[in-house]
């Protein structure tokens, strides 16, 4: 015998006949494994906060990470 049942609502599509698993994700942040990585893809130098920046890439600490090394 049956004494509850669940109720949930169901999207049906949009206007333009998508529905919300048809919209596309938004792209994960990069993740750079190193400097290197970083360069090539046109980031460095990054800042803290910035997308793709990581501890693992600011060897001094400062809040910049693959910074050019200027002797």
């Amino acid at each position: 015998m049956i004494t509850s049942a669940e109720v949930r609502e169901v999207e049906g599509p949009e206007e333009d006949g998508t529905t919300p698993s048809d919209e596309p994700e938004a792209s994960p942040s990069p993740s750079y494994e190193n400097c290197d990585a970083a360069e090539e893809a046109g980031d460095a130098p990054l800042y803290t906060g910035d997308p793709g920046y990581g501890d693992h890439l600011d060897r001094d600490g400062d809040g910049v990470a693959c910074e050019p090394y200027i002797p």
